[in-house]
């Protein structure tokens, strides 16, 4: 940083509707895996705070479960998590598809108007689309009077990132660095892992199982061997999906259990043995006990 760069720093909120990329934007930012990504709705629950240091600023991203209208005790949660993280940043990424306003983008856009926090329009995914296409987008929303700037990119490709970080930079409040520069999020590391297990159920078993499925890490401060034991559950609703969860012959279970190590190798840069149990329990999306036992508490976010 030069001696008369200002260092910039505060909170940022990544929403919009679910899988329109938002957990992959902050990935690509902060350059490492700090949220799960799955081609399947509600991917991410809990507000995960990505953190992305350069030489003159600090962006804490916060993740928010995709914005949509709440049906049960488990979305009903999530919607919350989702607007109180809006009153409590310096500024707002409204991430969108390359595509006409939807029905969910409207319902966000009224939730925008009643905030006043400084807002700006991601368009995700410009590599797909027509540019002559991505003005019309860029019209449509900039007469709603709503956002500061109009930013195309790709969170995949990398494509307007440069951009996205200067208008971060001129927006973004003077202040110092509040995490050390090598912390990239702020969550525990038994969460992660919860979340890189719930990441392979995502991708590796059929629709009805994913949202009937809750990960969590019972213990992982013991070592056998030089080896770390996680041993963690996954919480089903029905024993149907127990059944898928386990495989024929214990195989499903054994292939989530082999990707999920790697990950979680890869992620604590040590040698893992994972243990994995699968129970059911009935209803526990609507059930709020169980919810703030395996750690969506809704008092975190009043």
């Amino acid at each position: 940083m030069s001696n008369n760069e200002k260092n910039k720093s505060g909170f940022v909120a990544l929403i919009g509707r679910p899988n329109v990329g938002k957990s992959t934007l902050m990935n690509y930012l902060v350059g490492q895996k700090v949220a799960i990504t799955s081609n399947k709705p509600q991917t991410t629950r809990n507000k995960i705070s990505g953190i992305y240091t350069t030489s003159s600023m600090q962006v804490i991203f916060v993740d928010t479960p995709g914005i949509f209208k709440p049906h049960g005790e488990l979305d009903d949660y999530m919607d919350k998590a989702s607007l109180s993280s809006l009153n409590d940043v310096d500024l707002i990424l409204f991430m969108v598809e390359p595509e006409k306003m939807g029905k969910g983008d409207e319902y966000i856009v009224n939730l925008l108007q009643q905030v006043k926090v400084p807002a700006f329009l991601l368009i995700n995914k410009v590599d797909q689309v027509n540019p002559n296409d991505l003005l019309g987008i860029i019209d449509e929303y900039r007469q709603l009077n709503l956002f500061k700037e109009f930013l195309p990119i790709s969170a995949t490709q990398g494509i307007g990132i440069s951009d996205l970080n200067q208008v971060l930079y001129d927006y973004l409040p003077e202040g110092p660095a509040y995490y050390d520069s090598e912390q990239i999020t702020d969550r525990p590391e038994y969460f992660m892992v919860s979340e890189l297990i719930r990441e392979q159920l995502l991708n590796l078993t059929a629709e009805e199982v994913p949202h009937a499925a809750a990960v969590w890490v019972e213990q992982m401060n013991q070592y056998e061997n030089n080896k770390l034991q996680i041993e963690a559950t996954i919480y089903v609703e029905k024993s149907g999906q127990k059944g898928i969860i386990i495989g024929k012959g214990g195989k499903m279970l054994k292939q989530i259990g082999i990707n999920s190590r790697k990950q979680i190798e890869d992620l604590l840069g040590e040698k893992v043995n994972l243990h994995l149990w699968v129970k059911v329990q009935r209803n526990w999306r609507s059930d709020p006990r169980f919810l703030k036992q395996i750690g969506y508490n809704k008092k975190d976010l009043s």
